[in-house]
This record gives C-alpha cells, sequence and structure tokens, in this order.
C-alpha cells in the first residue's frame, strides 16, 4: 500500500521505480499511469520501450497508455507500430478499450483514413468510439464527413449522441455555416430533451449566428431559460457581425442590468460595436470597465481598443493605449498604422512603422506589410515607394500576391504607371486582386481605355474571374474618362451575365459616371429605382454634377434632400453657394453663409505633404503648431517682398515702354 501511494506521483514513481530489481506488469501499468496523469507524455514512450527491452508484454491497460501520448506528441510512427503490435495479438483485437485508443491516435494526428479502417474493423463500437469519429472529421476540417458519420450513429440501434456528440455536430454546422442544417439538429436536440443543456444550446446560437440566421438566433436567445456570459456575448457578436451595431451595445446594457459578468470576449464584440457605430462616449465606458475588471492587460484588448479609437476618430486616445502595451505584437501594430491612416495622418504610419523596426525589433508579417503599402500610397511619394518596394524583396514578401497588388496601387498612386505595370507582369500568379489593382491604377490617371483593354484581357485571356471590387474598380475608370456607353456596357455585363446585385457603391459610380457627361434626368432616375435609399454620397455626387452643368433648378431638390440626411457637412454648402453666386444669386449665397455660421459649420483644414530627406513634413493654412514655424513665415514674408518688388518693376517698365 504505501508503495502505491509513492507511486501516484510521478516524481515518487520514477525514485521507487528505479529501486526495483524485479517490475510485475501491474508494477508497470501504474508506472506509466503515473507518468500519463502528469502529462509526460515522452517519458510514458520511453518507458513504454523499456518495457518491451526488458521483455514484459504489455495487455489492454498497457497499450492505451501508450497510444494516448502517442496522439499528444503526434508520434504517429510510434502509434503505427503499437498497432502493428496489436494486429499481431488477436487477443487486442476485439477489445473495444484498445480500439478507441488507437482511434484517438490516428484523430490527433490527423489521420482520419486509419482511424476509419480501425473504427470499421471493431464489432460494436460503443458510444465513446462514435463521438471520437464524429469529432477526429470535425476537427480535422471535414465537417460534411462529421455530420455523415453522426448519421450513420442515428441510424444505429444500439447507441443514442450525448450532448458531447451533439455540441460537436452543430460545431460542424457552424463551420459549413448551414443554418438549414443548424435548424435540422436544433429540432433533434429539442426531440432529444437537451434543450436546457446551456452549452448545447450556447453552440446552437453561435451556429446561427455565423450562419447569418439573424432571426434565428435572436429567437433563441429569447426562449433560453437559462443564459450565461457566452450567451450574451455570441448575441452581441451576431448583431455586430449583422450590421446592427447599436443593438449589440442595448443588448450590452441589457446583460450588466442582468448581473452578468462580462469576459474578454464580451469586451472585445462591445468595442467592435463601439468602433463599428463611431460611439466614442460608450466606447470609454468600455475601456473603463476593462481596466475595473482586469482586462485591458490582454493584449487583444488593448488592441481593440486602439482600433476603437482610431475608428472613432480620437487617434491621440489610441496611441495613448498603444503606448501602454508591454509586448505589442504584429495586430496591434496593424491597428495602430492602419488607424493613423485611416484619421488623414498616413506620414505617422510610416514613422511608426519605422519606429517598430529601429526599437521595437517586431518583423512584420504580410498583413502588415498591406497596410503599410497603403498608408505610403496616400502619400504618393516615390522614393519612399521605391524604398518599401526594396524591402519587400530584402525580406521575401514579393511573393505574396496581397502585397504584389498593393505595390501596384502604391506605384500607380505615385504617378508611375511604368513600375505598376512593370510589378504587374512579374506577378507569376494573378490573382483577382491584383488584376484589379492594376485596373484602378489606370482609372486614377484617367486612362479609361487602358483600363477596359486591361479589364478585357482579363475576362477573355484569363482563368480569374472579376468581383464586385473589380466592377467597381472598371465602372469608376469609365466615370473618370466620361466613357458612359462603355461604363453603361459594363454595367449591364456585370448585373445580367456575372449576376452580381449592385450595392451603394456600385450604384454611386454609376451617378457619377451620368453626372459628368451632364445625364443628370438619367441619373435622378437611377437613384429613384435602385432598392436603397440615396445616400449622402450619391446625393452629393448629384449635387456636383449640378453644379459643373449649371443646374440650379435640380440642385435645390437634391440639396434639400441631402441637408436633410448630413446638415453639417461643409462641402456640400459650398457647392451650393458657388452655383448661386455663378448664377448671380448673391442673397442665396447670402442665406447660406448664415446657417453655415449659426450651425457652427467648419470646413476642414487643407494640408500640404513633402518629403526632404526622408522625413515627411505637414503644412495646413494658418498653422500655428508648426515646430519650424518662425523661419517658414520668415523666409514667405521674404518671398512676398520680392514678388511685390519684382511686380512694381515690371509695372514700372511696362508703364516706361506705353510712355515711349
Amino acid at each position: 500500500m504505501c508503495l502505491l501511494r509513492k507511486l501516484s506521483s510521478s516524481v515518487g514513481a520514477c525514485q521507487v521505480f528505479g529501486e526495483m530489481t524485479k517490475r510485475s506488469l501491474y508494477q508497470w501499468n501504474t508506472f506509466l499511469k503515473s507518468l500519463s496523469r502528469d502529462k509526460q507524455w515522452e517519458d510514458v514512450l520511453c518507458q513504454f520501450s523499456q518495457m518491451f527491452r526488458d521483455e514484459e508484454k504489455p495487455d489492454n491497460f498497457t497499450l492505451p497508455v501508450a497510444l494516448k501520448a502517442c496522439g499528444e506528441l503526434r508520434e504517429v510512427k510510434f502509434g503505427e507500430m503499437i498497432h502493428a503490435f496489436v494486429k499481431k495479438d488477436f487477443t487486442f483485437g476485439s477489445d473495444l478499450y484498445v480500439g478507441s485508443s488507437l482511434i484517438y491516435m490516428y484523430v490527433k494526428c490527423g489521420r482520419m483514413t486509419e482511424a476509419l479502417k480501425v473504427f470499421n474493423e471493431l464489432e460494436k463500437p460503443d458510444l465513446v468510439t462514435w463521438s471520437s469519429m464524429v469529432s477526429g472529421f470535425e476537427k480535422n476540417g471535414s465537417p460534411v464527413q462529421a455530420i455523415e458519420f453522426f448519421r450513420r450513429m442515428a441510424m444505429a440501434s444500439d447507441v443514442t449522441p450525448d450532448r458531447v456528440t451533439l455540441v460537436t455536430l452543430v460545431s460542424a454546422c457552424t463551420k459549413l455555416s448551414n443554418s438549414r442544417l443548424g435548424g435540422c439538429v436544433h429540432g433533434f436536440v429539442m426531440r432529444r430533451g437537451f434543450s436546457n443543456d446551456l452549452s448545447l444550446v450556447n453552440s446552437l446560437l453561435n451556429c446561427y449566428a455565423k450562419s447569418k440566421s439573424f432571426k434565428e438566433a435572436v429567437n433563441l436567445f429569447k426562449m433560453m431559460a437559462e443564459k450565461d456570459v457566452i450567451s450574451w456575448s455570441t448575441l452581441i457578436a451576431c448583431y455586430v457581425q449583422n450590421g446592427a451595431a447599436a443593438e449589440a451595445l442595448r443588448v450590452f446594457s441589457e446583460m450588466m442590468v442582468s448581473g452578468t459578468e462580462p469576459n474578454v470576449a464580451t469586451v472585445l464584440c462591445v468595442l467592435q460595436a463601439c468602433a463599428a457605430a463611431r460611439d466614442l462616449e460608450q466606447g470609454r465606458k468600455t475601456h473603463e470597465l476593462a481596466i475595473t475588471k482586469g482586462l485591458v492587460t490582454e493584449v487583444k484588448v488593448s488592441t481593440a481598443l486602439v482600433d476603437m479609437y482610431m475608428k472613432c476618430f480620437s487617434p491621440d486616445e489610441a496611441y495613448a493605449v498603444f503606448s501602454m502595451i508591454p509586448r505589442k505584437d504584429a495586430v496591434s501594430w496593424v491597428a495602430l498604422i492602419s488607424g493613423f491612416t485611416l484619421n488623414g495622418m498616413a506620414h505617422r504610419s510610416i514613422e511608426e512603422f519605422s519606429m517598430m523596426l529601429l526599437k521595437n525589433n517586431t518583423r512584420p508579417d504580410a498583413i502588415l506589410m498591406v497596410k503599410v503599402l497603403g498608408s505610403c500610397s496616400e502619400l504618393g511619394f516615390l522614393e519612399q515607394a521605391e524604398c518599401f518596394h526594396s524591402y519587400v524583396i530584402k525580406f521575401g514578401f514579393d511573393s505574396n500576391t496581397f502585397i504584389g497588388a498593393s505595390l501596384v496601387e502604391l506605384y500607380s498612386r505615385c504617378g508611375s504607371l511604368g513600375n505598376a505595370s512593370k510589378v504587374f507582369n512579374e506577378i507569376t500568379l494573378k490573382d483577382t486582386v491584383v488584376w484589379t489593382s492594376l485596373i484602378t491604377g489606370y482609372g486614377i490617371h484617367g486612362k479609361g481605355f487602358k483600363a477596359l483593354e486591361t479589364f478585357n484581357h482579363m475576362v477573355n485571356s484569363s482563368e480569374v474571374e472579376p468581383n464586385e471590387v473589380t466592377f467597381l474598380s472598371i465602372l469608376s475608370a469609365c466615370s473618370h474618362a466620361g466613357l458612359i456607353h462603355e461604363g453603361l456596357r459594363i454595367f449591364e455585363l456585370m448585373v445580367n451575365d456575372y449576376r452580381f446585385v449592385p450595392n451603394l457603391e456600385h450604384y454611386a459610380v454609376l451617378v457619377d459616371l451620368l453626372g459628368r457627361v451632364g445625364e443628370l434626368d438619367t441619373a435622378i432616375e437611377i437613384t429613384k429605382r435602385m432598392p436603397f435609399s440615396p445616400t449622402p454620397q450619391i446625393l452629393g455626387t448629384l449635387l456636383g454634377a449640378c453644379r459643373i452643368h449649371q443646374n440650379s433648378e435640380m440642385a435645390e431638390t437634391v440639396a434639400k434632400n441631402l441637408f436633410e440626411l448630413e446638415s453639417n457637412h461643409a462641402g456640400y454648402y459650398m457647392l451650393m453657394s458657388n452655383l448661386y453666386g455663378v448664377k448671380g444669386g448673391w442673397e442665396n449665397v447670402e442665406k447660406l453663409r448664415s446657417s453655415v455660421k449659426q450651425r457652427g459649420i467648419k470646413k476642414g483644414l487643407a494640408e500640404s505633404l513633402i518629403e526632404i530627406t526622408r522625413k515627411v513634413h505637414r503644412f495646413v493654412a494658418d498653422d500655428d503648431l508648426h515646430p519650424d514655424k518662425e523661419p517658414v513665415y520668415g523666409l514667405l514674408r521674404e518671398l512676398d517682398m520680392h514678388m511685390k518688388a519684382d511686380l512694381e518693376k515690371s509695372v514700372s517698365l511696362e508703364y516706361e515702354g506705353d510712355s515711349l
């Protein structure tokens, strides 16, 4: 008894076992189980091998312990040797415990073909073996086979699925995003009396949420007799994923009232909702909650806070949170760099990326490089673009198609279509994103025919299919080049041949296309017939077209609807003011100016950026905060004096010439 107590821990077991001169099979099994309990998997296999060297034959209690160790270590070769040993001894072949362990080992090693072979050789599989197979297919990326195996299990007369098997089945449905199949499982769960099993119902809720079955998820949540933090978090995530951020925040308020304590998943979902809703106030409250609950120490929570503050246009608060992250990962840097670009501070994105490389010793991944190249394209500095291109090649990112597409866009925005075309031609596997980038580049530079040529080459000479973004790019290219008939043909091709349903952006470009060539009546008709209510972007495009073509009557109608939707946009008031000014309607101009003044609307400051010795300098009108303002304004005054002197000299010479 004393010996057995010592063998209950692996340390004591090793000590006592090493002192034994002769060991029985029972002692070997006890020792191996002790090592297994402490997850000393390598020692299990080492001692199992020693057992053979000592000519001690293992039994049906020894083999499952060794097979479990093989599974945990993914030692499939060792497991196959044990399997071969089992086949040689017919007494093991009929042992269900050994068979289940073999299935476990093969499942863990991702060898489902071998696991299925073992299963089919079992005379009478039990619930554990059936469940292991269903779980194995689901975990090894074969959800269809998992569902098919469950169907076989349900039809077997001698076994009944339990809650663990059903949770695995629901997970398989979730991976397939098949809400209809999930609904069938839901019915099966109800009939088998598992409707009050919280973990199972939470799995069903997650299935509906991730399968975009919004109504079913909400209805199930309402029917749940018991809800935990997972239930609430899943519903909040469901609202966020379906674009209902305000509703997500409302559900979160209900959760807090119910007394349910939020966890990391909850806070992450709520921060996503705040970012989507641009709700800075609720974002700050969630930040305080994360601090109170001690969740802000999690890197993913801090990163979500950075993302939220950036998307709520508060970059200073975002940077303050970022500075407090002790170990910043690539995802944290992505949130910061893409956030600065979103806030019109692309130069800060580049500066922070440089700091990351120099001081934080963080190696960027492909996603971060795509974001940095996007920031660089916003600045449009060719020399900087070439430096980043060199970095991409040096660190082996040039084989990534997304980075290739980003380089094509970068060179296009830097005005170097030659380099953009060269990068495009060097990409071996051109996908839809790469083709779309080149089409976009031609569109930016007003080369509509070249964009159409590229689009036709993509459609007719490659195996790549255009997507909604491709059509948006080619439509924009046609719009910028004034190619109305070609643009309308592309729109019809998208709808009739490729069966894409146009979204708001497609309609906005179509309206812009018609507006540029003066087809204002047709553009108005499009906004009336499209399945969406016109957005401020579409109405603003129309208003701009009305100003270009001096249609003040239509402009007033459009402006009235536009100001109801977005009354604080200075640019729209300026468009109407310019239109009235051209027509001589100074009384209306004065009314608009008074309205702007009363509402406290201010026009955003324009800015200029220049790059000197690889450093970006930013200037805005009447800038009083620039660190070099004194020499800058001093030089401006000096230039002003020289210009006035030259003007006076020019006028004087002209006067003397006339006198002669």
